[in-house]
């Protein structure tokens, strides 16, 4: 069990591609500069879609570029397919991931895609990357979304899971990642899946889960994950977000919340939650009227 956990924050991402109103780039380089002088050590700036599916995100290269500016900063970006990988990797990303939804009829509504035809992009995407110099390759992660279960097609047989996982790594993907994109997850589900692709893929080569807390559930089910080798966990400010193209998916789990509830339990997050909750600042002065979600910013921080 590690005792340092690292946040993803996938707000500027998964947060703003579920609002209809853009947010300026400007407040987005606030947002992301922000969070980063807080100790956020990975932030999902973007994701390389075509503009007219999410104009939200449209900016994504811009804020790449200027997160590299940002010592210390992972930069991470989410892409669909080979040409959101390219464009990634020339805007100098750190880390890519590519989502393959377990279930096939999410994946045909988020990507459009097949399973085989995402696999024929992932590979497409590694052998890109074996192109470049050791030391300018991104990290290349598989993200298996609606791994717990899917709103469009019920549940997703573990065996599925377990094929994709390892077909993603034999593809060439650095590792595999879990996403609970319908907040269908509960602890038992979490503990076991978990320990079924580790045991399929390797201890090494799953780390990180990308969990929403839509029915209410996201704090528990990282705390289930934690004493089985998760070390990786993605929230985003405010709790907004969740995925479009997966009805009744809202929820991020609330970034400030889970740094409470790791900094309370004994576990080490690197991150000035004081700090973090200023930044909440900039996000609704540039969304007036978006809902910003969070026990922690509600209550405040208990005295010592």
């Amino acid at each position: 069990m590690s005792s340092f956990i690292e946040i993803s924050e996938v707000g500027p991402r998964d947060g703003l591609q579920s609002i209809k109103r853009i947010m300026p780039l400007a407040a987005k380089k606030a947002w992301i500069t922000a969070e980063a002088a807080c100790g956020v050590p990975e932030i999902e700036v973007g994701s390389f879609v075509p503009k007219k599916l999410l104009p939200q995100l449209a900016d994504t290269a811009e804020l790449v570029a200027h997160a590299r500016s940002i010592s210390g900063l992972k930069v991470a970006v989410l892409v669909p397919n080979l040409r959101g990988a390219q464009d990634a990797i020339k805007a100098g990303a750190h880390k890519i991931t590519i989502p393959l939804s377990a279930s096939e009829t999410h994946s045909l509504a988020n990507v459009n895609r097949t399973h085989v035809q995402m696999l024929t992009a992932v590979r497409d995407i590694a052998d890109l990357i074996k192109t470049l110099p050791a030391d300018e390759r991104p990290f290349f992660e598989g993200g298996i979304s609606t791994a717990f279960g899917c709103t469009l097609e019920g549940t997703v047989p573990q065996a599925k899971i377990l094929e994709l996982a390892s077909a993603l790594m034999d593809a060439g993907c650095d590792e595999v990642g879990l996403s609970d994109t319908t907040g269908y997850a509960v602890p038992n589900h979490v503990v076991s899946l978990v320990k079924a692709v580790k045991a399929e893929v390797g201890e090494q080569n799953l780390t990180g889960l990308h969990l929403h807390n839509t029915r209410g559930l996201g704090l528990t089910n990282v705390y289930a994950a934690l004493d089985h080798g998760i070390t990786t966990i993605d929230a985003s400010l405010g709790g907004i977000g969740g995925c479009p193209f997966a009805p009744g998916a809202s929820g991020n789990i609330v970034t400030e919340d889970l740094v409470f509830m790791l900094d309370s339990t004994g576990y080490e997050t690197g991150i000035d939650l004081e700090a973090l909750l200023k930044v909440r600042d900039i996000v609704t002065d540039a969304l007036p009227g978006e809902l910003m979600y969070g026990f922690v910013p509600d209550a405040g921080l208990p005295k010592l």
